[in-house]
C-alpha cells in the first residue's frame, strides 16, 4: 500500500491545497476496507464516506450538498464541515469538520461522478463485477436489508448508466488473497503503466 500512497502524495493538489482521491466501485466491492488501509498508509489521511452525504431520499442526488459542504471550503483552503446522515433515524446530524489535509479520500459509490472529477487528483476503481459485489453486499447486510438492496440496485444501475466512473479511473484495484493489485486504469494519469501488488505481508497473490 505504501507505493500507491507515495504516488498519490506526489500528485499536484487538485482542490485548493488538497489532493482529493476518489475510491469508487459497486456497492459491496470493498471500497471502505481498501480506503481505510490506504488512509493508514497515507499517515491516517481523512476519509469522507459518501454514505454520510447521501440519504434515503437522495441515494445519488447529493452533488450539490457535497460541493457546498466540502469542495468549496477546500477550494478556498479552509476546513470543510458536512452533516453526516444517520441511516437509522433518517436525519442529518451536527456538522463534522473535515480538515484540508494533503490527501483526503472520498469513498463511496459515485465518488468518480462527472461533477466531482474536475476536483480529483486521482480516481481509483474497485475492480469487482457488479453481481459479485452486490452478492457480497447483500450477504454482509443480511435479510433485514433485502428491501433496501432491491431499491439500491435499481438506483445504482441508473446512476452508472447515466454517469459512469470506471472509464475515467486512473487505477483499477483488485482484491487479492493477501492484499491488493493496482493496475493502470482507462484514465491512466496516476503514474507509470505498471501494476503494483500491495500486500499485507512480503507478497500478495491474486
Amino acid at each position: 500500500m505504501h507505493e500507491l500512497a507515495s504516488r498519490l502524495r506526489r500528485l499536484p493538489p487538485s482542490c485548493g491545497p488538497v489532493r482529493l482521491v476518489g475510491v469508487d466501485g459497486h456497492a459491496g466491492s470493498g471500497k471502505s476496507t481498501f480506503a481505510a488501509r490506504l488512509a493508514h498508509a497515507l499517515g491516517d489521511a481523512p476519509v469522507l464516506h459518501l454514505d454520510d452525504i447521501a440519504s434515503h431520499d437522495e441515494l445519488f442526488d447529493w452533488t450539490g450538498r457535497l460541493l457546498t459542504q466540502v469542495i468549496e471550503p477546500f477550494r478556498r483552503g479552509g476546513t470543510a464541515h458536512y452533516k453526516p446522515y444517520d441511516w437509522r433515524t433518517r436525519r442529518f446530524g451536527s456538522p463534522r469538520p473535515l480538515p484540508p489535509a494533503p490527501v483526503v479520500l472520498v469513498e463511496g459509490v459515485g465518488a468518480g461522478r462527472r461533477a466531482l472529477r474536475p476536483h480529483l487528483a486521482s480516481l481509483l476503481w474497485m475492480e469487482l463485477p457488479r453481481e459479485d459485489a452486490w452478492t457480497r453486499g447483500r450477504r454482509r447486510d443480511g435479510a433485514e436489508q433485502r428491501e433496501f438492496w432491491a431499491g439500491w440496485v435499481r438506483a445504482e444501475q441508473a446512476h452508472f448508466a447515466e454517469d459512469p466512473s470506471r472509464p475515467f479511473a486512473d487505477a483499477l484495484v483488485r482484491q487479492c488473497a493477501t492484499g491488493y493489485e493496482v493496475l493502470p486504469g482507462p484514465g491512466k494519469t496516476l503514474g507509470p503503466d505498471q501494476s503494483i501488488t500491495e500486500g499485507d505481508g512480503p507478497s500478495a497473490v491474486c
